[in-house]
């Protein structure tokens, strides 16, 4: 192994890390505020979306989410048995479930107004800066899809 070989496999050069240990500790702390409510991390971002535009379907939930239907899928089920929301077929194309909000699902927008201003209070960054790693985050995952996208293209031609 060269020099640049073992720098290159050091934690403290790898982008991953950083990025998933801020992730952890971002997502960490919604947890003080989801908690009496019930909810997960991930059921509270599947509300953002319903909240935002109710009646979707479960792969714009997946697409906006970036989660895969092995993991929604469990996840919109045991929100359905708590109450929050339905699942539908729908009637022009059944392969197609649709998720609406129950009464009691949107009820709880209210009660999870404030949980965006308490946790942006707890992130210990200026303003411009937040907005900075905001707008690079965004554009590493549109580079990514862009990415995965060609990919796929890719491996539809080799077929």
């Amino acid at each position: 192994m060269e020099v640049n070989d073992r720098e290159s496999m050091k934690l403290a050069n790898q982008l991953c890390f950083p990025l998933y240990a801020a992730a952890r500790n971002v997502t960490g702390l919604y947890t003080p505020w989801l908690k009496p409510l019930g909810l997960t991390y991930t059921q509270y971002i599947v509300f953002l979306v319903l909240w935002e535009k109710d009646g979707v379907s479960v792969s714009e939930i997946g697409s906006r989410l970036m989660l895969d239907n092995g993991t929604l899928s469990p996840l919109l089920k045991k929100m359905e048995q708590a109450g929050y929301l339905q699942r539908r077929r729908c009637r022009e194309d059944d392969r197609v479930v649709e998720i609406t909000l129950t009464d009691e699902g949107r009820a709880l927008q209210e009660k999870a107004k404030e949980i965006p201003g308490k946790v942006a209070r707890c992130i210990d960054l200026p303003e411009e800066k937040a907005r900075q790693l905001y707008a690079l985050l965004y554009e590493l995952l549109d580079n990514q899809k862009k990415n995965n996208d060609k990919g796929d293209k890719n491996n539809e031609d080799s077929l």
